[in-house]
C-alpha cells in the first residue's frame, strides 16, 4: 500500500477544478502508484460505456460496400473514380445484393431495417435507400442541412417510443455533434433570440452534469442560478434523489426564465417521477407559461417506463438526446435537439421589441427573404454556422445514416431485449460493487443505475454516529476519500461534490468497467472506511 498522500491543502486547492479536470490529477496519483505497485488503474471516473451496439454497425459497413458499388455503377472510367449513387431502381439493386450477401455480416439486419421504414413507416423505397446510400458515401453537403428527409422521420419514430410519446404536431429535429454540441448551440441561440438575456434568473435541477453548473456563470450569460436540490430521502435514509414539492415550487416565481434538467439525473442516474413532472406541468399552466424548458435525456433508455419532459410540455421544452451511452458510439458524436412544431419560442420571437427584432432581421436576412418568418429551429441551425456559413451546416450525412440504423434497431426490437441487456449488464457490475460494500442499496425502479452517487459521510453518520461524521467533516476534506483511492489502490473516481451534489459523495460510473472491476472498487472504499475508523478511534 503507498504510503504517499496528498495534503489538506492541497486537496482544497484542486476542489475548485471541475470534477473531470480533477480526474486528470486523481488519474496522474493511479498512475504513480500503478508503477510502484504494479496493479491494475481501475478508472471508474468517465461515462464511456464498454460496450457497442454490433448489428446496425454491420448494417452500417454493408451499406457502405453497397454503396461505393452503386459510384462505380453510376461512373467507372478511371481505376479509382467513381460517381454517385444514383436514386432510380436502387432499392432493387440493394435487396439484390444483400441476396447475393445473405450470409455477410449485416446483411439481414440491413434488409430488416429498410423493410421496417418502408412498411411501417411508408417511406418511399427508391427515395429512403437513395438517401441512405448517397448519405454514407458522403458525397453531398447534408441537405436538409438540419436534418436528412427520411433520416429525421426514423428518429423521430425512435424518440417518440423512447420518450414517452410524441406532442400533437411532433418535433422538428436538428441533428448535431452529441449532446454537448447540442448544449453550446441551445444556450448560444437561446440568447442571441432574445428566449435568454445576460443576467437573466435560470432553475438548474441539482445533481446535475458539471457544464450545466459551469456555463451559466460566463460572463456571456452570467445568469442569476436558483438551484432545484434533491432533497429527498428514502425511509431507511438513502437519498432519493427526488425533489419534494417546496423545492419545485420554486418555479412559480415568473423572474425564472428558463430550468436546465438532466433526466434522468448525472450522478445520481435516477428519472423524475410523474408527480414532479406534473408538478412542473401545473406550475408552467399556471404560473410561469413562459419557461424555457431544457433536458438532456441521454440516459432516459436506461429506465422502464420513461418520459421526457419534452412529451410532458413540448411547447415549452428544447429536447436534447444523445445516442453516445446507449449504443456505445461517444465517438461517433451523435444527437438531436427536438423542438416541438407547437411551440412557445417562435412566438416570444415575433413579441420581441422592435430593435431586437431589426437586428435579428438583420443577422438573418442572408439566409431569408423574410427573416421574421424564419422558425427558432432554423436559427439554431444557421446560428451554429455563425448563419454566414449556414450554407455547410449540418451533421455530417454518414453519421446521420448511423443514428437512422441504430433507431431502426430498436424500433424493430419488439421484445425490448436490447434494453434488457444493457440493464443486465449494469445489473450485475452493481450487485458486484454492493456486495463488496456489503451494503443494500434500495430497489428503486426509477434508477437507470447508469451512475450511483455514494454519500460517504451520511453513510457515516447512520452507521457509526453523528460524533465520526463531524471527525470526519473537521478532518479532512470531502475530496480526501477519493485522493485516498487514487493513491493506494490507483482507483479513480469523481467527487460529488462537483455536480452540486453532497460534498462528501462519489461518483462510480457503472458503464466502463468489467464486473470484477467492480467488486475491486466496493472492497477499496470498505477499506477506505476501515481507515476512517481506525484513525478516529486512536485519535488519542
Amino acid at each position: 500500500m503507498s504510503d504517499q498522500h496528498t495534503g489538506r491543502a492541497e486537496q482544497r486547492r484542486l476542489e475548485s477544478l471541475s470534477p473531470f479536470e480533477l480526474k486528470g490529477k486523481l488519474i496522474e496519483l493511479a498512475d504513480s502508484n500503478q508503477k510502484r505497485e504494479a496493479i491494475a488503474m481501475v478508472n471508474a471516473g468517465r461515462g464511456n460505456p464498454n460496450w457497442t451496439a454490433t448489428s446496425p454497425r454491420e448494417a452500417f459497413f454493408q451499406l457502405g460496400l453497397f454503396s461505393v458499388e452503386e459510384c462505380r455503377r453510376d461512373w467507372d472510367e478511371f481505376a479509382d473514380l467513381g460517381g454517385m449513387p444514383q436514386k432510380d431502381g436502387i432499392a432493387a439493386r440493394l435487396d439484390s445484393f444483400l441476396g447475393q450477401n445473405a450470409d455477410a455480416p449485416g446483411a439481414a439486419q440491413l434488409r430488416a431495417s429498410v423493410a421496417w421504414a418502408t412498411g411501417k413507416l411508408g417511406l418511399d423505397p427508391d427515395e429512403f435507400v437513395g438517401e441512405l446510400s448517397d448519405a454514407v458515401v458522403g458525397d453531398h453537403y447534408p441537405m436538409p442541412d438540419r436534418m436528412l428527409v427520411n433520416c429525421e422521420k426514423i428518429v423521430h419514430a425512435y424518440l417518440a417510443e423512447a420518450m414517452g410519446g410524441a406532442p400533437e404536431g411532433g418535433w422538428d429535429l436538428f441533428a448535431v455533434e452529441g449532446g454537448t454540441a447540442a448544449m453550446c448551440y441551445l444556450f448560444d441561440s437561446a440568447q442571441v433570440n432574445g428566449l435568454l438575456a445576460k443576467g437573466d434568473k435560470i432553475a438548474i435541477m441539482t445533481p446535475i452534469f458539471t457544464p450545466y453548473l459551469e456555463i451559466p456563470h460566463l460572463d456571456r450569460y452570467d445568469f442569476e442560478v436558483v438551484e432545484l436540490k434533491a432533497d429527498k430521502f428514502t425511509d431507511n435514509g438513502f437519498h432519493a434523489w427526488q425533489y419534494s414539492e417546496a423545492e419545485i415550487d420554486k418555479l412559480r416565481d415568473p423572474s425564472i426564465k428558463a430550468l436546465f434538467c438532466v433526466n434522468p439525473s448525472n450522478p445520481p442516474s435516477v428519472k423524475l417521477t410523474p408527480d414532479t413532472m406534473n408538478q412542473i406541468a401545473q406550475i408552467v399552466k399556471d404560473d410561469n407559461p413562459n419557461l424555457v424548458i431544457i433536458t438532456d435525456d441521454v440516459y432516459g433508455t436506461f429506465v422502464d417506463g420513461f418520459q421526457s419532459l419534452m412529451s410532458v410540455i413540448p411547447r415549452n421544452t428544447l429536447g436534447v438526446y444523445s445516442f453516445s451511452k446507449y449504443f456505445g458510439c461517444t465517438g461517433w458524436r451523435l444527437g438531436v435537439i427536438a423542438v416541438g412544431r407547437n411551440n412557445i419560442f417562435d412566438p416570444a420571437i415575433a413579441a420581441l421589441p422592435q430593435d431586437h427584432q431589426v437586428a435579428l432581421n438583420r443577422r438573418y436576412s442572408t439566409i431569408s427573404l423574410e427573416p421574421e418568418n424564419l422558425k427558432f429551429v432554423d436559427r439554431l441551425v444557421a446560428d451554429s454556422r455563425d448563419v454566414a456559413l449556414n450554407h455547410t451546416a449540418g451533421l455530417s450525412t454518414p453519421q446521420q445514416v448511423q443514428m437512422a440504423l441504430f433507431s431502426l434497431h430498436c424500433l424493430m426490437d419488439a421484445e425490448d431485449q436490447y434494453r434488457k441487456d444493457c440493464q443486465a449488464i449494469i445489473a450485475r457490475r452493481m450487485q458486484a460493487l454492493t456486495e463488496a460494500l456489503d451494503v443494500d442499496l434500495p430497489d428503486d425502479t426509477d434508477a437507470a443505475r447508469y451512475y450511483i452517487e455514494l454519500d460517504l459521510l451520511s453513510w457515516a453518520s447512520q452507521h457509526l454516529g453523528e460524533d465520526f461524521a463531524d471527525w470526519m467533516r473537521e478532518t479532512y476534506e470531502p475530496t480526501d476519500p477519493i485522493f485516498r483511492l487514487a493513491e493506494q489502490a490507483s482507483v479513480v473516481l469523481l467527487n460529488g461534490g462537483g455536480f452540486s451534489g453532497p460534498e462528501w459523495s462519489v461518483r462510480v460510473s457503472m458503464a466502463n468497467l468489467p464486473k470484477d472491476a467492480y467488486t475491486t472498487i466496493g472492497s477499496w472504499l470498505r477499506r477506505i472506511g476501515d481507515e476512517y475508523q481506525a484513525e478516529y478511534a486512536n485519535r488519542g
